[in-house]
């Protein structure tokens, strides 16, 4: 499983970054796991929304070439009352407004690649059009906004669509990871990962695709 990551800047890290220790530890234990941190364009160092400095691992990859992931996970960052300037306020209603990220997100659920998110990042999913006809979940501050977009939301901490998963605040993103280990490998690496974490999984996951 190639797992890609996208930030930008004001990401919330623990968005982006619980779900990169749960798959960098399946890959540790096991796993034939890959996990990248990735931006659209060429970047030295990312500013996440608590001010830390991310370095990536590359650019996300066209979706014609041979190397884009079998999974994107797209963190969240921010939505009300920012004005999307970078400080961690707001940056997901920026690059909802930008549109190239959700092109992106669009362009590589088109070519097959599964689609994930946390916290915020659903808007950026449901700015991509991937969300159509699936229900989802976000953080509660922007639960009003993706209902209004014409989104089934859940009141779940992870919703399993199909193609597309999304989870609700900061940390679900460390269930939504465990979840598609569990998908994608089974119980027994999803289980070790997550006693490595010391971790202790949630059970509120809608499986309705």
């Amino acid at each position: 499983m190639r797992v890609h990551i996208p930030i930008f800047d004001g990401f919330d890290e623990l968005d982006a970054v619980g779900p990169y220790e749960v798959f960098r530890t399946a890959a540790q234990v096991g796993a034939d796991c890959h996990v990248s941190l990735v931006t659209l364009t060429d970047r030295e160092v990312v500013t996440a929304a608590k001010g830390l400095s991310v370095v990536p691992d590359g650019v996300l990859p066209s979706p014609d070439v041979g190397d884009t992931p079998d999974l994107l996970v797209v963190p969240g960052g921010g939505w009300n009352d920012g004005d999307g300037d970078g400080d961690g306020d707001g940056d997901v209603r920026r690059e909802v407004e930008a549109g190239d990220l959700p092109a992106a997100i669009r362009a590589h659920r088109e070519a097959g690649t599964e689609v994930a998110s946390v916290c915020t990042g659903a808007m950026l999913l449901e700015r991509a059009g991937v969300l159509e006809g699936r229900p989802a979940v976000t953080h509660r501050g922007a639960t009003d906004d993706l209902r209004a977009a014409g989104v089934e939301v859940r009141d779940n901490r992870v919703v399993d669509a199909g193609a597309v998963v999304t989870a609700g605040g900061i940390t679900s993103g460390i269930d939504l990871a465990l979840h598609l280990l569990d998908r994608g490998f089974g119980g027994n690496i999803a289980g070790t990962v997550a006693e490595e974490l010391a971790h202790d999984r949630s059970d509120d996951v809608a499986v309705v695709g």
